[in-house]
């Protein structure tokens, strides 16, 4: 019996390696409730550490096989999310009980109207928890099908390839770079928040007015 963690990225990369990446990417990028509480950035930065040789261990992974892999989960579980939204997402966010969805979909909602579709898709997937309601709420604000797949392309290349390759880069060229990897991914997380901050200045400015 496979005892694995779907929560915890080093768990899935141990058991499943690049195929891991796929499914969990694949759910991350727009499955709602089920996506919502899976790794992605803590998933694709350690993966592309392990693509990296050093000078005592060969590379534990296959960089193009993750590569592929993550650029498919991403786009293609985008897409899913989109057309769950376009059909009745607005009723299975109202649904929900748990209030981090609901918060998060709120945030999705603001991002799309303060950048736009194509800026805020882009922007959106490189924050934790709204890139995984980003989508679905797309489908349900009705953004045209062509304006959102484009971008969300652009947006999930960038985003998958980029902390893929970031990963494999440091893994080869800082010896040793397993034990930096809890704080290098806190500071990813810290870092993918950013865009969220003018955002939640407008609402604590508005809840101020009031």
């Amino acid at each position: 019996m496979i005892a694995v963690n779907p929560m915890d990225g080093s768990s899935v990369l141990a058991t499943f390696g690049a195929l891991g990446v796929l499914a969990v990417i694949f759910a991350e990028s727009g499955l709602l409730v089920v996506g919502f509480f899976l790794p992605g950035d803590t998933l694709l930065f350690p993966a592309g550490v392990l693509c990296a040789a050093s000078a005592d261990q060969a590379p534990r992974l296959v960089l193009w096989q993750v590569l592929l892999c993550a650029a498919v989960g991403a786009v293609a579980g985008a897409q899913v999310g989109f057309v769950i939204g376009r059909h009745g997402g607005r009723a299975l966010l109202a649904r929900t009980s748990k209030r981090r969805v609901r918060d998060a979909a709120a945030r999705a909602e603001k991002l799309l109207a303060r950048y736009g579709y194509g800026k805020a898709l882009v922007i959106g997937r490189f924050v934790p928890m709204v890139r995984t309601v980003l989508h679905p709420a797309a489908g349900a604000l009705g953004v045209p099908t062509r304006t959102f797949t484009v971008w969300q392309i652009v947006g999930g290349l960038l985003w998958s390839q980029g902390l893929v390759l970031a990963g494999y880069t440091l893994g080869a060229s800082v010896p040793d770079i397993d034990d930096y990897l809890l704080p290098l991914v806190a500071l990813i997380v810290i870092l993918s928040l950013l865009p969220l901050l003018p955002l939640l200045t407008e609402a604590r400015r508005a809840r101020h007015d009031r």
